[in-house]
């Protein structure tokens, strides 16, 4: 009898890695001045625990955030910010950080940060110069931040 493959959330260490990953990353985003107007708590905790849930989910982990949450709708959800070229850029460079903090394996570092890179790409919503805040630009806050 085989045992099954362990996935990548197993593979990388689990629960503590990806919440050392966000940690390192929101530690980023809380000195930013264009990404940190776009959360809407004051507490970037539980945006960080939204964040957690999900790439934990996608990588075979838990599936809480879809049992708190539902489907994650990543490009409705971030439909009311102002997401250009620039905000993309910041996010990936904090995020950027935090993968390297991790020291994983040079096969999971390139998996994680191709999904990264991707993810960060279709967020993009407008190329209009950086605005501040929720609702930028006239876009509604409907409250569904990640």
């Amino acid at each position: 009898m085989t045992d099954a493959p362990l996935s990548f959330y197993e593979e990388i260490g689990g629960h503590e890695t990806f919440v050392k990953l966000v940690d390192v990353f929101y530690e980023g985003v809380a000195q930013d001045e264009v990404l940190k107007p776009m959360y809407p708590e004051e507490d970037l905790g539980p945006a960080a625990e939204r964040l957690t849930m999900f790439l934990e989910q996608y990588w075979g982990g838990p599936t809480t955030y879809s049992e708190r949450r539902g489907h994650p709708r990543l490009r409705m959800r971030h439909v009311p910010f102002h997401v250009n070229p620039d905000a993309r850029d910041r996010w990936l460079k904090h995020m950027r950080t935090a993968v390297d903090a991790l020291e994983l394996a040079p096969i999971h570092e390139v998996a994680l940060w191709d999904y990264l890179e991707r993810a960060a790409h279709a967020m993009v919503n407008t190329f209009e110069p950086t605005g501040v805040g929720p609702a930028s630009q006239g876009r509604p806050d409907l409250g569904l931040t990640h």
